[in-house]
């Protein structure tokens, strides 16, 4: 085995493939002059970066065959640096390169100093991207907030208050619809308080029926019932030292409700069927999908226990509301579910990055996960389809001012282009048809972060 980064140069003309062999010798080559060579040679060495050359036989006077193998490569190694050489309707054959995923483009005549500046250019963002990856995929689970993932400015902002009131021993209330990342949210509360090497104990309220809730909360003496064999500890008391998550707290019966709430003024609980009071020091972090201020107005849950259980609210955006964070979660699960079931499926293709960007996700997270584990069985090829997500396509309501209406667009189209680049300034450049110093001009001017 070496380290030498792998160049895969890719070109019919035997004369060429030795000059540019001679020309990158600091690179390991490898040469291939048919499109069956190419792809042989692309998943035995995984070269990095490849030259292309688009007049490939059978086609040497043309494009047809070249263009095939570009599509063909990137289905197989979506991150692979594709440069594309071709002498036919250099221009128009460049701008179809690149939107078909090539990394850049160079025109025959070959001035060799030029092609060597774009490959060395192109290993160089190869290994950052690698490195990203990795940073990323090692860092996420501790460092994504109890493993959240997202890249959006509003997520953001949830994390910065979460984090905030972490160390502070108050209750928090986490408000959002079904499938928000709610759990994940008090889970990573729990880890970074000074709670977080004592016990993380969730309970879903709505779950358990209202006869079995309280002995779940509250625990039972042995003989305290038709089936209590032996004295067990509740929820509360399990999660003393650290964190009792109540999921759906708008499911507690109200008559639950009160003795929740002598549990929070006093720190005392009883056990049913136990006459001795037990202190307990548990930290309480509640959620719910429900309108809890509207159910006080209603009767329907206890005022006072709202503003003991509400000490800090935080409200948790849709994934609708959060842009770019479905496409990275999207790779995530599709990452996630093609290890789990050895399936070779290595990406999502263009139109489905488009489709996930633009659908409302009305399941939120739970939805996007089961489209995509559904999508990675039924995908013929390596790359997932807006097809196989089942995605519709979307009617996306815009706003009727025209500045508006242009700014909406800017900013979701730039977000959408990051999102299919990873992140890479240039590559989110090339797919928006602008400048780099244009779209950095753009993300200043939308208060976007590239």
């Amino acid at each position: 085995m070496t380290d030498t980064p792998v160049l895969l140069i890719v070109e019919d003309d035997a004369a060429l493939q030795r000059q540019l062999r001679w020309a990158f010798e600091g690179y390991r080559i490898v040469t291939a002059a048919t499109r069956a060579e190419a792809i042989e040679a692309l998943r035995l060495h995984e070269p990095a970066v490849v030259t292309l050359d688009l007049g490939l036989p059978p086609d040497p006077d043309g494009t047809s065959e070249g263009f095939a193998t570009l599509a063909e490569m990137l289905a197989l190694k979506p991150d692979t640096k594709i440069i594309v050489a071709s002498g036919h309707g250099a221009r128009e054959s460049a701008l179809q390169a690149i939107a078909l995923g090539a990394w850049d483009f160079y025109a025959k005549p070959i001035d060799i100093d030029a092609l060597a500046l774009i490959v060395a250019r192109a290993f160089h963002v190869h290994t950052l991207e690698a490195e990203n990856r990795r940073l990323a995929a090692r860092a996420a689970p501790a460092a994504g907030f109890g493993g959240l993932l997202y890249a959006s400015d509003e997520m953001a902002a949830v994390v910065r208050t979460v984090e905030r009131v972490a160390p502070a021993d108050v209750s928090v209330m986490l408000l959002g619809a079904s499938g928000t990342g709610k759990e994940l949210l008090a889970r990573g509360l729990h880890d970074h308080s000074p709670r977080g090497r004592g016990a993380f104990v969730a309970i879903n309220c709505a779950a358990i029926p209202e006869t079995l809730l309280e002995s779940e909360l509250f625990g039972h003496e042995k003989g305290a019932f038709t089936g209590a064999v032996k004295t067990t500890p509740g929820k509360i008391e399990q999660a003393v030292g650290g964190t009792l998550f109540l999921d759906e707290i708008g499911d507690v019966p109200l008559p639950l409700q009160v003795k929740l709430l002598r549990f929070l003024q006093e720190r005392v609980i009883e056990r049913i069927g136990g006459r001795k009071p037990i202190p307990v020091d548990t930290r309480i972090v509640c959620a719910t999908h429900q309108d809890l201020a509207a159910m006080v107005v209603d009767g329907r849950f206890r005022e006072d226990l709202y503003y003991r259980l509400a000490e800090i609210v935080v409200r948790i955006p849709s994934l609708a509301e959060r842009p770019g964070d479905a496409s990275l979660l999207a790779r995530a699960l599709l990452r996630r579910h093609a290890e789990a079931m050895n399936l070779a499926v290595t990406g999502l293709a263009p139109d489905a990055l488009a489709a996930i960007e633009a659908w409302r996700w009305p399941g939120n997270v739970r939805e996007l996960e089961n489209r995509i584990k559904r999508a990675v069985i039924m995908a013929d090829g390596k790359l997932v389809t807006a097809a196989d997500l089942d995605l519709a396509d979307p009617d996306v309501a815009l706003p009727l001012n025209l500045r508006s209406a242009r700014e909406s667009v800017d900013r979701r189209t730039i977000r959408q282009a990051l999102a299919q680049s990873d992140g890479n300034i240039s590559g989110a450049s090339r797919l928006l048809g602008v400048s780099r110093p244009t779209l950095y001009d753009l993300l200043k001017s939308y208060d976007l972060h590239g």
